[in-house]
């Protein structure tokens, strides 16, 4: 008589069968990598057998349900939702897919310094969620005159890069011979061809047609005041323009794209 304590073979080796994945819900949002870690996005569409994926830019790739995924570095299986779960995802004010409200990130050591609180301000309406989601630090520098030395001090390095966005960065000028002397492999500096970061704000999102020309002799924000008719007061100004700014289409092209080249050079695989 044979035991139902047993298999057919008492001596044979402890199965090596591994252990089946955690199996998570596909839920529209949810950002995960391929198998492979070469494409990450947010998910914005599951079939019957396939998951389709969208990155930060746009770009959207569709993988089979079958393949494992990696959802924070752990490898799971995801399981296509019930019917009429899968919900139009959100958006950040930057367009990109939001991720689920209680993802969180550890911050990394990769920083962004912009040069002023007003740029930080900027960046933070635009952008914030999208930093709060890859864990990156913006942080104003009040001026660049002593940029290389704050770069010194940051010791940058692979897993700890800087960014650096610099006002009217134009070739020749001041802040184009800093931005020479501090930029290497791990440190980047881009610039707007903005007199300052007001003017990155697009004249129609104010309802003028453009932005005034204010002698050189003037200093740029109070001509600028002045030709609109607006109390002289800098900061009350500057929350005027922010609150005309919801997202990334009342800004200029030149300025996103220098945000988004630092967001992707801080976040790079290998960075922290």
């Amino acid at each position: 008589m044979r035991s139902r304590r047993y298999d057919d073979d008492v001596f044979a080796p402890p199965s090596r069968k591994p252990a089946p994945l955690p199996r998570i819900v596909a839920e529209q949002g949810l950002v995960v990598e391929d198998s492979a870690g070469q494409f990450c996005g947010a998910i914005v569409g599951c079939e019957k057998d396939a998951v389709v994926l969208e990155d930060r830019h746009g770009r959207r790739r569709v993988f089979p349900l079958a393949e494992s995924f990696l959802l924070e570095g752990n490898r799971v299986a995801l399981v296509r939702p019930a019917a009429g779960h899968l919900t139009r995802p959100g958006r950040t004010a930057s367009g990109s897919i939001a991720p689920p409200t209680s993802r969180a990130r550890v911050a990394r050591a990769s920083r962004i310094y912009v040069e002023g609180q007003h740029d930080a301000e900027l960046v933070e309406k635009v952008w914030g969620d999208d930093l709060r989601d890859v864990g990156v630090v913006v942080e104003p520098l009040h001026g660049i005159d002593d940029l290389p030395e704050i770069v010194a001090e940051f010791a940058p390095e692979p897993s700890r890069r800087l960014g650096v966005l610099v006002d009217h960065l134009t070739d020749g000028s001041k802040e184009s011979k800093i931005a020479a002397r501090v930029t290497s492999e791990h440190v980047l500096v881009v610039g707007h061809p903005f007199v300052d970061v007001w003017a990155a704000v697009k004249p129609s999102s104010l309802g003028i047609s453009h932005w005034p020309e204010v002698p050189r002799h003037v200093p740029w924000k109070q001509g600028v005041l002045t030709a609109l008719g607006w109390p002289p007061d800098p900061a009350g100004g500057w929350r005027r323009i922010l609150s005309r700014v919801s997202s990334y289409a009342d800004l200029e092209p030149a300025f996103l794209g220098r945000v988004e080249e630092l967001i992707d050079f801080v976040t790079v695989p290998g960075s922290r």
